[in-house]
């Protein structure tokens, strides 16, 4: 049998008093020492410990259970802090069409986290924008800051232009998401710049951290860029010969965002089999291509109370990222009445519905059902598009319920809309439209798809039973542990706060576990989310964006 080893305590200063219990544990960057007074037990922030000795002297009191200090800045991993120029293993996910809005990645930069704007679905012009507003917010006092770079199914030139841009730009960091295999545009923007440092390792200008759900996608974005991309660029004069003799000594993504159950594209997966199959892949290939530094691998999807976010931790997640919750925030670029859904919303008020980008191939997305209507509309829509070879093939009572109740116009005045969007974003499109009937279909549906997370946006009053609402699981976990306090309504959430409860109830929650395992009674101490004025004992500083 195991003997519990005599653990002892005593104050070092005068001033040593006792603190409540609860506090003491919240006081995150401090140990806390449970003793034995004869009169119940007693907590305290400070002292001397010793272990495994006998009663040193007469002012020594039994100790009944030490925890360590555990600094959020503790949490997670150190590598992946130092890469990035991060305080906090923490990103705040790009979510399309600039709902992860300036403000909000301004505030995750400025509070030592990183956040990513936004930039699916959104024209150059408005990616300009915001490049601009973030490098001018970031003049005075910079701070880290990145762009999402998502896939273009079916339009290679438009990843191509976005890639010039963000190297133009010098955007130094993005966030690649929905790639199913590697890209030229993709592949350019990694090997751009590469060139060998004074210690004789590679230098990598740009960053990439991919998100993805897949062991055979990672694979992909922990192995070097493939050679016979490589190969085209090079042929193109798009990469220079060293960055061609270098490119196969790095991976193609320095971190990779395990993106469990979670709004928008997703597989569905649960974290708890994901991470550790992710993390498998990586310790593999790192062992298989021995880079310098190892690839970091986070967690997403689900993250919305303390308890997940001290799991994704526990199981060795390097960061964790969130999404769904930091839309229902006031930073985030959408509508009040979107927030207001959102701040209602409960787990089972979810679902999937066709997504607009990957629609001809059956991809979906999840989103809010609760209160519109477009997830049972999308579907019909996708079911029409299986069934019907062209436009004009469509059986006439799904053609009048199409025209009447989805797009309240004719499916020729959709066409010609459809059109002039395409003939300024993607012409292309428009001529492979006007040869193929069933692609011109699939265009005219995915308009709506595409507009109804615009009206979303907007907050259209006249379109709110077609609000496409991007939205995961995690909703309804952290509408749960905000209720009937400060940040159950859409008003009392900022990003930043609640980035900073997440982060400091996973502490505390770890520590909470460590000092029930010695004392169990005291199990089940949970943290409770409040203001950030109220955040103590985590050595922190919240700046407003």
């Amino acid at each position: 049998m195991f003997e519990s080893v005599p653990s002892w305590w005593h104050a070092t200063a005068a001033n040593d008093a006792p603190v409540d219990i609860r506090k003491a544990l919240e006081t995150i960057d401090r140990p806390f020492y449970l003793v034995d007074t004869g009169n119940g037990p007693e907590a305290h922030t400070s002292g001397e410990v010793r272990v495994g000795c006998g009663k040193p002297g007469h002012d020594w009191l039994p100790a009944l259970a030490t925890v360590r200090p555990l600094p959020i800045s503790k949490l997670g991993s150190r590598s992946f802090l130092k890469r990035h120029g991060l305080r906090f293993p923490y990103i705040m996910g790009a979510m399309a069409n600039g709902i992860t809005s300036e403000a909000m990645v301004e505030a995750a930069g400025k509070n030592g986290m990183i956040g990513f704007f936004g930039a699916g679905g959104c024209s150059v012009t408005r990616i300009k924008e915001a490049i601009s507003r973030l490098k001018k917010a970031a003049q005075a006092d910079p701070f880290p800051f990145g762009f999402n770079f998502l896939h273009h199914h079916g339009a290679p030139e438009a990843e191509m232009v976005l890639c010039e841009l963000y190297l133009k730009e010098e955007i130094r960091c993005v966030s690649a998401a929905a790639f199913l295999t590697m890209t030229a545009a993709l592949v350019r923007y990694r090997v751009t710049g590469i060139h060998l440092g004074a210690d004789g390792q590679v230098v990598v200008p740009n960053k990439i951290i991919a998100k993805l759900s897949r062991e055979e996608l990672a694979e992909k974005f922990m192995t070097p860029p493939p050679a016979e991309i490589l190969k085209k660029l090079h042929a193109r004069g798009l990469i220079s010969d060293t960055e061609m003799a270098l490119a196969p000594r790095i991976p193609m993504a320095d971190d990779i965002t395990a993106e469990a159950d979670s709004g928008g594209h997703t597989d569905n997966r649960p974290a708890l089999a994901l991470l550790p199959a992710i993390q498998a892949v990586r310790d593999r290939l790192m062992e298989t291509h021995g880079y310098p530094e190892k690839i970091g691998v986070g967690l997403a999807g689900g993250i919305a109370a303390p308890v997940s976010a001290a799991a994704a931790f526990a199981m060795g997640a390097d960061y964790i990222l969130t999404g769904t919750v930091n839309q229902a925030c006031r930073e985030a670029g959408t509508s009040n009445k979107v927030k207001a859904l959102l701040a209602q919303a409960r787990q089972a008020d979810i679902t999937m519905a066709p997504a607009a980008d990957m629609f001809e191939m059956g991809g979906k997305v999840q989103v809010l059902k609760r209160g519109t209507l477009f997830a049972m509309r999308a579907a019909r829509l996708h079911a029409i598009y299986q069934s019907a070879s062209s436009l004009e093939d469509i059986p006439e009572a799904d053609r009048a319920f199409v025209e009447q109740k989805i797009f309240g116009k004719t499916l020729n005045e959709v066409w010609q809309d459809t059109k002039l969007f395409f003939e300024d974003r993607d012409p292309t499109q428009v001529i492979k439209a006007e040869t193929n009937p069933r692609h011109k279909m699939a265009l005219v549906f995915r308009s709506y798809l595409g507009q109804a997370s615009l009206w979303a946006i907007q907050g259209l009053t006249q379109k709110s039973g077609d609000f496409q609402i991007w939205c995961g699981p995690a909703i309804g976990a952290f509408n749960a542990w905000t209720q009937e306090t400060p940040l159950a309504r859409p008003e009392g959430r900022d990003v930043t706060t609640v980035a900073f409860n997440l982060l400091v109830g996973a502490s505390v929650e770890a520590r909470s576990r460590i000092l029930a395992s010695q004392f169990p009674s005291l199990a089940g101490i949970r943290f409770l989310p409040r203001p950030h004025a109220e955040l103590s004992g985590c050595s922190i500083e919240i700046h407003s964006a």
